[in-house]
């Protein structure tokens, strides 16, 4: 029977992570993969490092990270926001790569079909700490420079055409809403994102603040409301597995080699979901 793998935050242009892409391989040429964001910031890396998986798996599936949409000097590539990210989606097709723009393919090999869904939702702002909950945005953004937490997406991340990153966010959470909202009551669902959906996972952050870029209040129903099965992520760099209301949640990032250096079990570049 094929099985259905993921990984995250491969990060292949970080010296040491990109030799572990020859340990992302299939038990069967059968089996499909899910990759959850973060290959790298430069398009070309991310295309080449996705062919070579496609070339490996039956079906590859990919939604973006941030540090995809990062544009960045060194990438020689201007393009900012939506037109960046559409450009991702039109290079994955090249290659025949899945992304959140085209048809949900259905896992037919469980117990009920399951239509993974691959995601790409970005953040609000939402996850505050308790300090936080009721302060401006720019007061919440300023106690988390105070404790040292700024992410680079505040000066790589570009949302344009829209006026802000929330309301790219609320583009793709409406985007998203109807298409998941359109698939079968009878089918259960594998969701993958980048930003976990839900905000439990964010609990052992070192600075807490830095669950600001961590995702949304709005989705944290939705490995209900869409009946998942079990819900893919990386972004953290928290490798492990988790529950909520009975529901699997995966962190499947590889993370930074000064992150898995320091694990007694050393890089996980692939999970097996199912």
């Amino acid at each position: 029977m094929p099985h259905l793998y993921a990984t995250s935050d491969l990060h292949v242009t970080h010296n040491g992570n990109a030799p572990l892409i020859d340990e992302v391989r299939p038990d069967s040429p059968e089996d499909w993969l899910l990759v959850a964001g973060d290959v790298a910031e430069k398009i070309d890396a991310v295309t080449t490092t996705l062919a070579t998986l496609k070339q490996r798996f039956a079906e590859v599936v990919w939604v973006p990270g941030n540090h995809e949409l990062w544009t960045v000097p060194r990438d020689g590539d201007e393009l900012r926001g939506e037109a960046r990210y559409r450009h991702l989606v039109e290079r994955c097709r090249e290659i025949g790569v899945r992304t959140p723009e085209d048809d949900y393919l259905v896992w037919s090999h469980a117990d009920r079909p399951l239509t993974i869904a691959p995601l790409f939702l970005l953040y609000d702002y939402s996850w505050r700490t308790p300090r936080a909950e009721d302060a401006s945005l720019a007061e919440a953004l300023d106690q988390a420079r105070e404790a040292g937490v700024v992410c680079t997406d505040e000066f790589y991340l570009h949302p344009d055409p829209f006026p802000t990153r929330q309301d790219w966010c609320a583009d793709r959470l409406k985007h998203s809403e109807q298409r998941l909202d359109a698939i079968p009551a009878d089918h259960g669902t594998v969701l993958m994102s980048h930003w976990p959906l839900h905000r439990h996972p964010t609990a052992p952050l070192r600075w807490p603040e830095f669950a600001l870029w961590c995702g949304t209040t709005r989705t944290e129903d939705w490995h209900l409301r869409y009946r998942a099965e079990v819900a893919v992520f990386g972004h953290l760099h928290i490798p492990r597995t988790t529950w909520a209301d009975g529901v699997r949640f995966e962190e499947v990032s590889l993370g930074y080699p000064r992150e898995w250096r320091k694990r007694a079990r050393g890089p996980v570049p692939l999970r097996r979901i199912l």
